[in-house]
């Protein structure tokens, strides 16, 4: 596949995110969100991004830098993504997954670490700013992930890794956009202006991933390294998503363990699956 070809691929991933973006904003209007339903998307979901983080990321990152320390680069940079993220998470609260209004009676007794009786919700009025904030540095980040994988493909004609950046882009993206507009209708804000927010939030992915395949072509000798450390710097900033965010949010509750576990494997197992779509030997170093 030539770049036309890639840059073709990437404007179909990017009308996929944003419908799934545009449809997690909407959620909450036209389908029942139960407290376990949401629990067990999470925690699917946790599972994807943290085997597309190590497995693909990291790999190909370290793969792409150039010179005889690559690999201490890639994890350097994995580290910066990592720390960043940390320091988003805190600053900001960005991720508030679960909104759902009835409790569908799968547990008896809830953990006693609980805040609030379930479909309660107890939102600032100035809440959603800083979790809009949050979410979009966040999702600028995903769609430099995506630019660079794209970029990454054309140069060497490898498919799976964007593919399982959009994977993990595509099945977190309506988590996001329900954070923002759940927290915007907990806070009593009209219908029009959520819908606003949510598709202008549709747009940033799309956006800062066509930004970036054009913009990394312009960089000439740079453009190995700096493909290489983007995609190192997104395995960090995922792995700290799947560890210090959907995981814990997961396991705050004991209930549904079983289920809640199997979800999270089921997750690990689909991102894998896509290594068969990869280029033989991507994941060999020193082979």
């Amino acid at each position: 596949m030539d770049e036309s070809g890639f840059l073709l691929l990437l404007a179909q991933y990017c009308v996929a995110i944003s419908a799934v973006s545009l449809f997690g904003g909407w959620l909450p209007s036209i389908f029942l969100l139960t407290h376990t339903r949401t629990q067990m998307v999470t925690s699917f979901v946790a599972g994807v991004i943290l085997c597309v983080s190590l497995y693909y990321l990291l790999p190909h990152g370290m793969t792409e830098i150039p010179g005889e320390h690559a690999v201490e680069t890639a994890v350097w940079w994995m580290l910066v993504g990592t720390a960043l993220m940390v320091v988003l998470l805190r600053a900001f609260s960005f991720h508030q997954h679960d909104f759902s209004h009835v409790d569908d009676g799968s547990h008896d007794q809830p953990d006693a670490r609980d805040q609030h009786p379930q479909g309660h919700v107890e939102v600032h009025p100035m809440s959603w700013v800083g979790i809009t904030l949050g979410l979009g540095l966040h999702t600028l980040t995903e769609g430099v992930t995506l630019g660079t994988s794209l970029r990454a493909g054309a140069s060497d004609g490898a498919m799976g890794l964007s593919l399982s950046v959009f994977l993990a882009i595509v099945l977190h993206k309506p988590l996001d956009a329900l954070s923002i507009t759940g927290t915007m209708r907990a806070a009593g804000f009209s219908q029009h202006r959520r819908v606003l927010a949510n598709v202008l939030f549709s747009l940033v992915c799309p956006v800062a991933a066509f930004l970036t395949f054009w913009g990394v072509g312009l960089l000439g000798p740079w453009e190995e390294y700096v493909v290489g450390a983007a995609l190192a710097f997104a395995a960090g900033a995922l792995l700290c998503i799947a560890l210090s965010d959907l995981l814990p949010e997961v396991h705050f509750h004991n209930h549904d363990r079983i289920k809640l576990t199997l979800a999270f494997f089921a997750g690990i197992v689909l991102a894998y699956m896509l290594r068969y779509v990869e280029p033989a030997g991507i994941h060999g170093f020193g082979n």
